[in-house]
């Protein structure tokens, strides 16, 4: 007898649907056991384990199964198909009625005595299930309050084969696990704003990134905020979309990390140490993997000591700045990932980090300044939509009151997130991710406004790709004072924050 059984595999990190087909019979005296399809090392192992596992939960195993997973063409990895196929071979023996399979996806690993081990990427696969109109998945018990998390689609987790049989007979109720809301589960104290003493100027350049989704980089000299900055600035993000959790999601799901907090709407916020490697940042591997950027997707990447990065991996953001994705080629396949992430940057004036501190004497000489500065070559720095320098704060200005801080913070955020729905009720999307065209046509909406910023772009500091970067700050300014029109003080205000180091 012939039957299907629906799961998925990830392949190029998204989740592609796989039927199992699975023949069985007992009219031979020869026996064998074939899986064929494309399958990796761990897929055609499997064999034993789903055989031993059939036996040990009081099942009979056909003298001939043969099983293709098809597509054929398309590559298939991983442990997570040996449900699939137990299922397929109890179906294709008579001992499960076939019906039973149908709206249903299965996924999970079997060890030899019948017990389902957790499966990596079981988000990600759950969404595919989703999108291919499946009414119930079956997987491990220990992946349901994971799989839960995504609405959709009901999730029934199982600890063995014979429990499995079980509920499909209908012999079994099983109860869907109620995750607990992530909003009570996660919540941390946050770190805010207003706890960072002065810089306002580097405040306001801030709200203006998260208003835009804009590159920002920070300069100046050590101790004088600009971490502090960077790690509250996720405070004041305008809250992840339901579209954009389930992006985020499902990056952190193949990568095998947990994602539980972004669904309160948190965004990502990665901080990567300057040793980090070119494939570490970017992605890559044998196999290939999300790198930090993939995994800042949506969120914040923030790179401390900017230039005491490799400077490969420092050039390797190009293309991931402009493109919002990053493609990790390998001799047998190609891969990519997302990578629409928002750069924050910071480092000191000078090498030994002196210059700007009041009362200290730099150590570096005008080459060693040079060079240091050189490590951040201007293809980068076009990329880059603000650059803010940050002085020292005196000692004695160090006297803060904590009292209302939060409120403080809170109303920043509330305008933050009220200025970035106005941007996206007008464009659908955040300013950085305007199109030359369209930022354009703001200024030639205005003769004056064009003539000015034309005057701007004759001084020769920016480049075209820096200009157009300009004019999308000038009009995030304008649209956290609810305009619909840049004026000349958006633009000037925008100028000012030229990416020059």
């Amino acid at each position: 007898m012939l039957v299907q059984v629906a799961t998925s595999t990830i392949s190029s990190f998204q989740a592609i649907s796989v039927r199992v087909e699975v023949e069985a019979g007992e009219k031979t005296e020869n026996q064998y056991f074939s899986i064929i399809g494309l399958a990796d090392a761990a897929i055609r192992e499997a064999k034993e384990r789903v055989s031993s596992a059939l036996i040990h939960s009081g099942f009979s195993f056909p003298k001939t199964v043969l099983v293709n997973l098809a597509p054929a063409e398309l590559k298939k990895e991983g442990a997570s198909f040996d449900l699939s196929i137990a299922v397929g071979v109890l179906a294709a023996s008579k001992q499960l009625d076939f019906k039973i399979l149908k709206d249903r996806l299965f996924f999970g690993e079997l060890g030899l005595d019948g017990k389902l081990r957790s499966v990596k990427g079981i988000a990600a696969l759950v969404i595919s299930a989703i999108n291919v109109g499946a009414k119930e998945i079956i997987i491990p018990k220990e992946n349901v309050s994971e799989a839960s998390l995504i609405s959709g689609v009901r999730c029934v987790g199982v600890e063995t084969l014979a429990e499995l049989c079980a509920y499909l007979r209908g012999e079994l109720i099983i109860e869907s696990i109620l995750e607990e809301e992530p909003q009570q589960k996660y919540q941390k104290q946050k770190k805010l704003m207003s706890e960072v003493v002065g810089q306002g100027i580097a405040k306001r350049a801030l709200q203006i990134a998260a208003v835009g989704g804009h590159n920002i980089l920070m300069s100046g000299p050590p101790g004088c905020g600009k971490s502090m900055l960077a790690e509250r600035f996720p405070e004041i993000l305008p809250s992840l979309s339901n579209e954009e959790i389930l992006e985020v999601v499902k990056v952190y799901s193949v990568a095998g990390k947990d994602f539980k907090k972004f669904l309160t709407g948190v965004r990502p916020f990665r901080a990567p140490h300057y040793n980090i490697s070119e494939s570490g940042l970017i992605g890559g591997g044998s196999t290939p993997k999300p790198g930090e950027i993939s995994l800042a997707h949506n969120g914040v990447l923030f790179l401390d000591e900017f230039p005491e990065y490799k400077r490969g991996a420092i050039e390797s953001l190009r293309a991931p700045l402009e493109n919002r994705k990053v493609l990790v080629s390998r001799v047998k396949d190609s891969t990519e990932f997302p990578a629409k992430f928002q750069l924050i940057a910071a480092m000191n004036n000078c090498p030994c980090g002196r210059t700007g501190v009041p009362g200290a004497q730099c150590l570096c000489s005008m080459g060693a300044i040079n060079s240091y500065k050189r490590k951040i070559s201007q293809p980068i720095l076009d990329r880059i939509d603000m650059n803010v320098e940050l002085d020292a704060v005196p000692i004695n200005e160090i006297k803060v009151s904590y009292e209302n801080q939060e409120v403080g913070d809170c109303m920043l955020k509330e305008k933050v997130e009220k200025a970035y729905k106005f941007s996206l009720k007008r464009n659908g999307k955040a300013n950085a991710s305007l199109g030359n065209s369209e930022v354009m046509s703001f200024v030639d909406k205005d003769p004056k406004i064009k003539n000015f910023s034309s005057k701007l772009l004759d001084k020769n500091l920016l480049s075209a790709r820096g200009y157009f970067r300009m004019l999308k700050v000038a009009r995030t300014i304008a649209d956290l004072e609810f305009s619909e029109m840049i004026n000349e003080r958006h633009l000037a205000e925008a100028y000012s924050y030229k990416v020059v180091v």
